[in-house]
């Protein structure tokens, strides 16, 4: 009988066997659903997100969905206590196994899992490779089985060294944070490298429960599951007792966590205007190793921009000092506090009702149209954008407040380049991309230019016309067949003239007219297209005083033929797109995009005569108080104040600035000057701060390059050419004590910035002013107090801008 029993079992157990080793087989062979070929696992396919990177390297974002939050990273990158933690926790054997702890297996079976599972760090990555876990018994026995084949197969074609460095690439770590290296930048702002013991720690004590063992959810939890790590680690001899006793004692340090996702990081807006053109590159190029065009959010991708990091900073600081300033002026308007400024315009809330979540979740569940407006109405709690350090605030308000509140926000663009080489330095496309992620920066967001445009006007009448800065230009109103008068209005300078220079530098809408007679619009909208301004422009008289729309991008476009000689640079952001192992898929940067429009001598005398406005004109004293040896620069206005403009450079650097609401009728109620005054802070800010770093090498000395030719000429009196402040000029009432000017009397809303100097408001203080009897304007005359000195005869502001006739 005994022999009988002994020959069954033997008959059932190699029987069992067979099958056992038969379903092994049929399991290899793909049966129960495919494995991963040998040549998948050499190359297995994490999903990756692609980095965005600073012209330094500094990480600026990511684009990831979903489980995609990950970056990969070289086991040579990752701290030994990270490993160490690892294998001390989650295998113990791991460097004595071969993909399978035969002694764990048994032990799980035993002791039915209690003392804890028998999976190795190999099966957990061939777990999460497989993109296993299924909760019903007989499906996951099958994919344990699997689970043993990919292991195993991973072992034969990988190092250990590999294998952990995968493994650790590959595992979730909370809070959407797939891999090491986002993980220990999440919780810690570190390197993988840089992680001390504490630190592995808990990141490794997290891969048993992402959620459970949270520090900054679960921090208690957290402490015990972080203190188990390091008594393993004690345990297998990676860590002295007293060591760990002091590291056990301490609490776990959250203060740098920061989770980065599309909302911060360095230029929100940027990164995600490139993100299209990223998405319209990867439809274009295919990926190698799978045959299929790049996936932006799968292939890890790594992304090289042209963006200095300190340069974006500091843009950000310069738009996050003035905006509040005006918000404010705006804000107290009376036409705003009273709501006065809705009363034409209820068709623009009730689309912005129509098109918000709350309208579309509503209807979903079936309320009426008016039951939903009633619900507009209803005072509710809600977070709004607000200027403090959060950007935003707790408050109640119906969501109909709620939708007037943030379109009554001013919004800003500020972009920065080298306008030699077109490479984008800094871009600021909105106040605050978490709240408003319209941005006003790119191609396609356009607004009126106002007097920015005119340089552009002014370049083409030397170039083409033969005008010079003492050019006599008349001030009135042209009148032009077909289409009436320009400007539309007569002004105090009807039946004036003055030189093309002084026209320039207080922005005199009359000689710009003057100048658009001569050249003629359809000529003008010829040569914007031919500067390479994509942007088409319909030859209307007006657009000598900037009736047309373009955007800050191809402001800047057109603007960089100035400083660099006569060419228009196209600005680029992307120097290079990288795979995930750092080959080079494509570069941007290996010439720019130039074209010569205008000759060098013109670029020079627009680039000298620029200087006219910063230095006593609409934008008065800005170069001195940067202390920069030359520079130019143009404010911009718009009708009713609707836009603001400032552009500017020096021969470095090229930036520009523009202001306004979204809903165009929402303004500020400023007087005269308004670019100068609204604008041009950003900017100041922005130039005062990057002069003053070292670490940038912008030299305040730096010249505008003079053509040889130019240079045997005799240049013109500047003082004889620009004339003091004519009534009415934009922005006259930037006065710097050096001369006779006119002010206008009208106070203006916006906060003035004059940032005079003390010698410069002694002067003003001591000024004698007196009224005029035919234009009613306010004339300063300027009485110095010093003791009396024999006059000096100087040279002219234009010739001390281009340098005399050599003797």
């Amino acid at each position: 009988m005994s022999s009988k029993l002994v020959r069954i079992f033997w008959r059932v157990f190699f029987y069992g066997l067979g099958v056992f080793v038969l379903f092994l087989v049929l399991i290899n062979l793909g049966v129960f659903g495919s494995l991963p070929s040998l040549k998948e696992l050499e190359n297995p396919t994490i999903t990756l997100a692609t980095e965005v990177f600073a012209e330094d390297g500094t990480p600026m974002g990511k684009y990831y969905k979903d489980k995609g939050n990950r970056s990969s990273v070289e086991f040579k990158d990752i701290s030994p206590n990270v490993v160490n933690a690892l294998v001390a926790t989650e295998d113990e054997r791991f460097y004595d196994h071969s993909g399978i702890d035969g002694f764990s297996v048994m032990r799980a079976v035993i002791k039915l899992g209690r003392d804890g599972g028998g999976s190795t760090i190999t099966q957990q990555l061939a777990k999460n490779l497989l993109e296993q876990g299924s909760k019903n018994f007989i499906r996951r026995f099958t994919e344990k089985l699997k689970e043993w084949i990919i292991a195993i197969k991973l072992e034969r074609n990988f190092t250990k060294q590999e294998i952990l460095a995968l493994y650790l690439n590959e595992v979730p770590f909370g809070d959407n944070v797939y891999g090491i290296r986002n993980a220990s930048r999440t919780f810690f702002q570190k390197e993988p490298d840089r992680l001390n013991v504490d630190e592995a720690a808990v990141l490794i004590g997290m891969l048993k429960g992402n959620t459970l063992y949270n520090p900054r959810k679960n921090p208690k939890m957290a402490i015990e599951r972080r203190n188990t790590v390091i008594n393993q680690m004690v345990k297998n001899n990676y860590l002295t007792a007293p060591d760990a006793a002091k590291l056990k004692a301490m609490p776990i340090d959250m203060s740098n966590y920061k989770k980065v996702d599309e909302n911060n990081g360095l230029a929100p807006y940027f990164r995600d205007v490139i993100r299209d053109e990223l998405r319209k590159w990867c439809k274009a190029h295919k990926n190698p190793s799978t045959g299929e065009p790049y996936n932006l959010y799968e292939d890890g991708l790594r992304i090289y921009t042209t963006i200095n990091p300190r340069m974006q900073l500091y843009a950000d600081e310069a738009v996050a000092k003035q905006m509040p300033i005006l918000q404010k002026a705006l804000s107290a308007q009376s036409s705003l506090r009273k709501g006065l400024i809705w009363k034409d315009h209820q068709n623009i809330l009730e689309a912005a009702m129509h098109n918000s979540d709350r309208w579309k979740s509503l209807k979903d569940e079936g309320l009426s149209d008016a039951d939903i407006r009633k619900t507009f109405t209803q005072p509710t709690a809600m977070k709004v954008f607000a200027w403090n350090t959060k950007r935003e605030k707790d408050t109640v308000m119906t969501p109909l407040d709620s939708i007037k509140y943030h379109q009554q926000m001013l919004q800003t663009a500020f972009m920065v380049m080298d306008p030699v080489t077109g490479a984008v330095k800094a871009w600021v496309g909105g106040i605050d991309f978490k709240t408003y992620k319209f941005d006003h920066v790119n191609i396609n967001t356009k607004r009126q230019v106002g007097s920015s445009i005119k340089p552009f006007l002014y370049s083409l009448g030397i170039e083409d016309f033969n005008f010079t800065p003492e050019t006599q230009c008349e001030t009135g109103q042209q009148y032009f067949p077909g289409f009436g008068y320009v400007p539309a209005r007569p002004d105090k300078h009807e039946g004036g003239s003055m030189t093309m220079a002084t026209g320039l530098a207080w922005s005199i809408n009359g000689v710009a007219a003057y100048i658009m007679k001569q050249v003629g619009p359809k000529r003008f909208a010829e040569y914007i297209k031919q500067i390479g301004i994509p942007t088409k422009i319909d030859p209307y008289p007006s657009m000598a005083l900037g009736a047309c729309d373009l955007s800050l991008y191809e402001m800047l476009w057109g603007y960089s033929m100035f400083p660099s000689g006569g060419f228009s640079t196209k600005p680029y952001y992307i120097s290079r797109i990288e795979d995930k192992n750092g080959n080079v898929l494509d570069r941007f940067d290996t010439e720019p995009v130039r074209k010569e429009v205008i000759s060098q001598a013109t670029a020079y005398t627009m680039a000298r005569m620029m200087q006219g406005p910063v230095d006593f004109g609409t934008a008065a004293g800005l170069r001195n108080r940067l202390g920069v040896a030359e520079m130019g620069g143009k404010t911009g206005t718009t009708n009713d104040n609707s836009d603001a403009w400032f552009m500017g450079y020096t021969p470095q650097l090229l930036a520009g600035v523009w202001i306004g609401c979204d809903a165009r009728f929402i303004h500020l109620e400023s007087g005269l000057g308004y670019g100068a005054q609204a604008a041009r802070p950003i900017w100041e800010y922005f130039f005062a701060k990057t002069l003053a770093d070292k670490t940038l090498g912008l030299d305040k000395q730096a010249r505008f390059v003079q053509p040889e030719d130019m240079r045997k000429e005799m240049m013109y009196d500047y003082m004889n050419i620009i004339k003091t402040a004519p009534p009415g000029a934009e922005g006259a009432d930037q006065g710097n004590g050096k001369a006779n000017q006119y002010l206008d009397t009208t106070a203006p809303t916006v906060p003035l910035d004059s940032k005079l100097s003390p010698e410069e408001q002694k002067i003003l203080k001591e000024a004698t002013i007196q009224k005029s009897d035919k234009s009613g304007s306010v004339k300063i005359t300027v009485t110095d107090t010093k003791k009396e000195e024999e006059p000096k005869k100087k040279g002219g502001f234009f010739k001390r801008l281009f340098g005399g006739k050599k003797e």
